[in-house]
């Protein structure tokens, strides 16, 4: 056995721990040569040399520990910059007319009457950033791809509006509608980006802050699955996602790093503008963001590029040979640039430079206004096309360009850098004035001091004008643009659905695996089955679906590298370059962001993808939701499944993972078609329509919901005379009562159905009562179809009055009517209103709790015996049963002793 000096090398903190030193007096020899570097020539110059030996020795493949971070200047060196291709003049002329009329569109929105302002500083900040982007590197979609995929800041959005008007993209009628949709329409401008809005036009919704560089990662990720599995070339578009500093402080902004890096994704780029500033005062006052940021990145394997000062630093930083100044810059506080961006060129001498003899002989020849004008990098366009150059050549990493802005730039003394700017909406006539003359603008004193402040336009056959169509068509059209290719497609017909429709005999299965196995069939459909995209969190052995693992395989674009430990199993994990299960790890939203990718595929690049999401449903809507919301703005597509679903059916597992109101959070979404089907040949008739209704001819822009259970029934065939409508619309009734002499309605949904069924069985037996059993299969649907009728019914008093569906089925149903589900009562509660006669609902109300499902159900009196109690009790209020029955009914079944309750089914995960 090895000594423990002998054993293999440990790194800890980036120095050499438990390694033998074989050659002591060359070791000696290194260290004395570092030791007169420092003596003779500072500790600014050893640094370098250790810098330069760091790099040649990556060169050389020789692997070292990784720097967190580096110096706080720029990672490009002016001598390795590119040549800039661009007339910088000309578009410098095309910025500052782009920044007038993103400032004054916000403005004008202020104006009494209106009032609905808008945000100036962000984009004033990354105008720079976006133009050289416009200008140089964003690719359109005219060559009949993808293009570029860019996550444009939100709070941006009104300089992108500014860049589309000079263009011809936008009409001055439509600027002057920005944040007015519908009192303007259909002129009106949404705040920021809302494809759902403005469906022609952006691409990606990102103001939730976080969501859109979660996003862009698995865009572009996406991008390399599809051109893996063959669906779409995506070898030429590159993912922008234009961030905020402030915005990184969103745990999603940086929680999914790795997988970018893990997977090598040097299509991507992300752009935090570093303007220092949040919404309200510094992101980091008494600290440096980008020092912090580069940390994290470089942790996470990134590529960083540091985008810190612009040009006129050059000539400074070139004389710095003791590092005095690079000291500095490294040591002074963000709060404090924040403080320089607002101060005069003297203030800045007496304190920045001031402090230091060498310092000051820097600045010696130039004038206070040269020193105040010493700028940040993410306003300098050669330096920024450098970034951007280097970003796109980089290969095998993401990169991140770190820019430092200030907010509120060129908008005058009352916004520049200041901690209010965020939130300040209208520029003073003496503002305008002072911007105007700032940007060299030809606009007259009386033309801003007469009301609203003017657009400007330097005229379609202007020079500006011309360039910017010009640099468009070189790079392949305009953007953003959201343009939709794809072609409907051919969908299977019945026989794909026919084994879900024969029921499942005498074997039991919960809906989990009764939805696995329609999605079984449809992946064999040579049409489309190549399209679908499982996506799981780690819970594909839960759902059942690692039968799908040899088949299907799983994506990793490095393929699978070793032995899995259950390769001689039928059903071993499987991964491949080329599968087609998206197996994200543990994230939920992860997961949901692969799915809104591929949801929106169709749009992106003209190749429908079929996402069905499953998870446990507990950490769907509730988790995620917003992420949901994003789903729903960028009209993506697909199946989610809530499966695990109920507050009693996965009791095991306790509280946390009781869902009883997911299907109440999915109402919410109004592009969410939500179900809760009880039975298999439900399920295949809901997923039949869903993907008529999303991939079909008029496809619709919705997403669907079905919430599954781990409860294993027996699954009736599809009767002869099957209610399809009543399927799809809500509500259909299973099973008709036999016997009995007073009458009752029975509605439940999912995994409550058998319950009912049971009810239904002892009403007639003990309690002469016939009641029939209905399965709601959606509440939700039953609500949204009610609300628009009586919404109609409000505006169109003259018309004869439409009655909604749930009234209709129920008009002529005889008794009271019981609702019962596994959720909490607020979910069939949603219908009470059109439900005609008495009514009552039954619920989950509650934390859930780990016990049996038979004693779950009893204490919260949603078990058969319940729902016995509860028809009783209403036939009583209508005097046809004798009240004293029901406190008979509560001692026969022991209703208050849930030790009393039959433990009901075990098991079942999938």
């Amino acid at each position: 056995m090895a000594s423990g000096s002998d054993r293999n090398p440990i790194i800890i903190g980036g120095l050499p721990s438990q390694v033998p030193d074989f050659d002591p007096e060359e070791t000696q020899e290194w260290l004395d040569s570092l030791d007169a570097a420092v003596d003779e020539r500072g500790r600014e110059r050893a640094r370098y040399l250790m810098l330069r030996l760091i790099e040649r020795a990556r060169e050389k493949r020789v692997a070292v520990p990784e720097m967190r971070s580096t110096d706080y200047v720029n990672t490009i060196a002016t001598k390795d910059e590119p040549f800039f291709p661009g007339n910088e003049e000309i578009e410098r002329k095309i910025l500052n007319a782009t920044r007038w009329n993103a400032a004054v569109m916000v403005s004008r929105a202020q104006r009494p009457g209106i009032g609905v302002g808008g945000h100036i500083a962000t984009f004033a900040s990354s105008a720079s950033l976006y133009d050289v982007g416009f200008n140089h590197f964003f690719r359109g979609k005219d060559e009949g791809d993808g293009g570029d995929q860019i996550f444009f800041q939100g709070h941006a959005s009104p300089g992108v509006y500014a860049r589309a008007f000079l263009l011809d993209r936008l009409s001055e009628a439509q600027l002057d509608a920005f944040r007015q949709e519908k009192s303007k329409a259909p002129n009106g401008l949404s705040s920021y980006p809302h494809p759902r809005l403005m469906p022609d036009f952006w691409e990606f919704p990102t103001v939730s802050m976080g969501l859109g560089p979660l996003g862009a990662i698995y865009q572009a990720r996406m991008n390399r699955y599809m051109e893996a599995r063959g669906i779409a070339d995506t070898s030429k578009s590159h993912v922008w996602a234009y961030l905020g500093d402030g915005e990184m402080d969103e745990p999603e902004s940086l929680g999914q790093l790795s997988i970018a890096a893990r997977e090598g994704l040097d299509n991507l780029t992300f752009v935090v503008n570093c303007n220092l500033q949040r919404l309200d005062g510094p992101v980091r006052g008494n600290g440096k963001i980008m020092q912090e940021l580069e940390s994290q990145f470089r942790g996470a394997g990134w590529n960083v590029i540091k985008l810190v000062w612009d040009r006129s630093w050059d000539p400074l930083l070139a004389q710095d040979r003791d590092g005095i100044l690079v000291n500095k810059l490294n040591t002074t506080p963000d709060g404090q640039f924040q403080t320089y961006a607002t101060e005069t060129g003297a203030y800045i001498r007496e304190h920045f430079f001031g402090d230091d003899h060498r310092l000051r002989a820097m600045v010696e020849g130039m004038t206070d206004q040269q020193i105040q004008h010493l700028g940040r990098g993410g306003h300098d366009h050669k330096k920024i096309y450098a970034a951007y150059a280097a970003a796109k050549a980089h290969k095998g990493q993401p990169t991140v360009i770190l820019a430092q802005t200030v907010k509120g730039w060129t908008l005058g003394p009352n916004f520049e850098g200041r901690n209010a700017t965020h939130q300040m909406k209208k520029l003073t006539v003496e503002d305008l004035k002072g911007f105007r003359d700032r940007l060299h603008l030809p606009i007259a004193d009386k033309e801003l001091e007469g009301g609203a402040p003017p657009y400007y336009h330097p005229g379609r056959n202007s020079e500006e004008i011309q360039y910017m169509h010009d640099r468009r068509k070189a790079c392949g059209g305009y953007v953003p643009t959201r343009v939709v290719r794809a072609k409907p497609l051919q969908l299977p017909d019945d026989k794909a659905y026919a084994g879900a429709k024969k029921g499942s005999g005498q074997q039991k299965i919960a809906t989990t695996m009764a939805f696995v196995r329609v999605l079984k069939d449809l992946m064999r459909d040579k049409e489309i089955g190549k399209r679908f995209v499982p996506i799981a969190p780690d819970e594909y052995r839960t759902f059942g679906m690692d039968a799908f693992f040899p088949s299907a395989k799983i994506y990793n674009p490095l393929g699978q590298q070793y032995e899995s430990v259950d390769r001689e199993l039928l059903l071993a994990y499987k991964e491949s370059p080329t599968g087609q299960m998206l197996h994200d790890g543990i994230t939920e939203a992860g997961c949901t962001a692969s799915l809104i990718a591929a949801g929106s595929a169709y749009a992106t690049h003209g190749e429908p993808l079929i996402p069905v999401y499953v998870f446990y449903s507990m950490f769907g809507f509730q988790r995620t939701g917003d992420q949901f919301w994003q789903m729903a703005d960028q009209l993506a597509r697909g199946f989610v499944l809530g499966a695990t679903a109920g507050r009693t059916t996965l009791t095991g597992e306790g509280l946390q993972h009781a869902d009883g109101h997911s299907q109440l959070l999915a109402s919410t979404n109004p592009a969410c078609v939500a179900y809760d089907p009880a039975y298999g040949y439900e399920i295949a008739q809901i997923v039949k329509d869903g993907l008529r209704r999303m991939y079909g001819e008029n496809a619709e822009d919705v997403f669907y919901y079905l919430t599954v259970y781990n409860e294993p029934i027996q699954h009736p065939a599809e009767p002869s005379d099957v209610d399809v409508e009543g399927i799809l619309k809500g509500l259909h009734r299973v099973k008709p009562a036999e016997k009995g002499l007073h009458s009752a309605q029975i509605l439940a949904s999912g995994v409550a159905v058998p319950w009912a069924i049971e009810a239904q069985q002892i009403l007639a037996d003990e309690w002469n009562v016939k009641a029939d059993v209905w399965s709601a299969t959606s509440w939700n649907e039953l609500r949204r179809e009610a609300v628009e009728i009586e919404r109609h019914n409000l505006l169109h008093p003259e018309e004869e009055q439409r009655v909604p569906y749930v009234t209709h089925k129920l008009q002529a149903a005889e008794g009271p009517k019981v609702a019962v589900s596994d959720w909490m009562r607020s979910v069939p509660d949603q219908i009470a209103r059109w439900v005609p006669g008495a009514y009552q609902s039954l619920g989950a109300d509650g934390f859930g709790f780990a016990d049996t499902r038979g004693a779950a159900r009893r204490f919260f009196h949603i078990d058969a015996q319940s729902i016995v109690l509860a028809v009783l009790t209403e036939l009583a209020k209508e005097g046809k049963v004798d009240r004293s029955l029901l406190k008979q009914a509560i001692d026969r079944y022991e209703l208050l002793d849930v030790t009393a309750a039959d433990a009901g089914e075990a098991g079942g995960d999938a």
